[in-house]
């Protein structure tokens, strides 16, 4: 018996060890929206008017949550490049896919704004902003790299493969992010020139995502109008769009908030009110956007809207709308705009749960990890 046990141990193993290589086939990066969206559910709600200990405590839970997922799927995808590299290149060469590339730095972004809002009250301060600052580091680095290198290679070698898609605008958001995630961080800057370095390196990153992304928006709305609505399996990446606009209005009152501890006076009483003016202007295209996108995506439900990754685009861009709606309603002071904050919480508590959920189930069953 102990013979014949030892016949079968060697071919065992090897099989365990192909199937989990094979689960590793398609990690493609847009898993990372997935941290990206579940991060912002505790972020969103560190954020909102209304603050009760169930509510922090939810939050919290979500926030470790998003760590785990973090720690996971940055595991996963490691391993898919290490296993798989034929198809890793494939993915990374990938005219659509290789878009996703900008959610990488996203998701250590936002979870990194996690650590500092909600992660002190369990590690303490001192490491959530340690933490804080290599997330932050790291994924402005790797952002400012995709912001990069995504344009030059689809310039190089795409040039007319494609007309213009709402995820052209993951690789453009990154920076953004930085800049608001940046803000937060600042009163940890040391005073002096270091502190103004970080606002004014902070605005420069607002400036070019925002330039960026609004060029690319544009491109994206003239091709909605000139060739229709988006197949349904890609009807959710219409909502990245509004990514930019919360998340710029959110940077730009953060950023605000905080300028006055690195900057004289005038300048810092002009960046609050420009934060002020901005989000306001910013906020009446969101919500011409968010109808939209409602729009289509009913549109999208009537012919069949299968499930896919691509609903985790419901995530994020709501989240940074509550957020954008949040600084900007404790900015004005008005509680019309800290109420529409709430109720977007609510819409985006949700979206979070019915994708989740969704996810879970895929991932059981094994589609998710089929080939992408």
């Amino acid at each position: 018996m102990s013979t014949s046990a030892t016949q079968h141990r060697p071919t065992r193993a090897p099989a365990a060890v192909t199937e989990r290589a094979h689960r590793l086939a398609h990690i493609t990066p847009n898993w990372f929206a997935s941290v990206m969206g579940t991060g912002i559910v505790a972020n969103a709600a560190a954020g909102l008017p209304v603050q009760i200990p169930a509510l922090r405590a939810f939050a919290t839970g979500v926030w470790v949550v998003a760590v785990i997922m973090l720690v996971t799927v940055s595991s996963a995808f490691v391993g898919h490049w290490r296993r798989h590299r034929a198809n890793a290149r494939g993915y990374a060469t990938h005219p659509g896919m290789s878009q996703f590339y900008g959610a990488p730095p996203m998701a250590l972004l936002t979870v990194g704004v996690g650590t500092l809002l909600l992660g002190r009250g369990l590690i303490g301060v001192p490491a959530a902003v340690l933490i804080a600052f290599a997330l932050w580091i790291a994924g402005t680095v790797l952002g400012l790299a995709t912001s990069l290198w995504i344009p030059y290679r689809m310039i190089t070698r795409d040039a007319g493969s494609a007309q213009a898609l709402p995820s052209w605008l993951m690789p453009v958001v990154p920076p953004m992010v930085s800049a608001s995630s940046g803000a937060l961080l600042l009163p940890y800057v040391p005073s002096g020139q270091w502190r103004m370095s970080m606002l004014l390196a902070c605005y420069a990153l607002f400036g070019l995502s925002l330039i960026v992304g609004m060029l690319t928006i544009t491109m994206v709305y003239s091709r909605l109008l000139h060739q229709g609505a988006p197949t349904a399996a890609a009807a959710p990446t219409v909502w990245i769009s509004l990514g930019i606009v919360g998340q710029s209005i959110t940077a730009a009152n953060l950023l605000g908030g905080v300028a006055g501890l690195a900057i004289a006076e005038p300048f810092a009483t002009g960046l609050r009110v420009f934060g002020l003016i901005f989000g306001v202007a910013m906020g009446g295209f969101g919500v011409l956007f968010f109808a939209l996108a409602v729009a289509l995506t009913a549109h999208a439900a009537r012919r069949g809207m299968p499930f896919a990754l691509t609903w985790w685009s419901f995530t994020f861009p709501i989240g940074t709308c509550v957020t954008g709606a949040s600084t900007l309603g404790h900015t004005s002071g008005s509680t019309a705009i800290l109420v529409l904050a709430v109720g977007l919480y609510l819409v985006l508590l949700g979206a979070w749960g019915t994708v989740a959920a969704r996810t879970i189930r895929g991932l059981a069953t094994g589609r998710l990890l089929e080939r992408a």
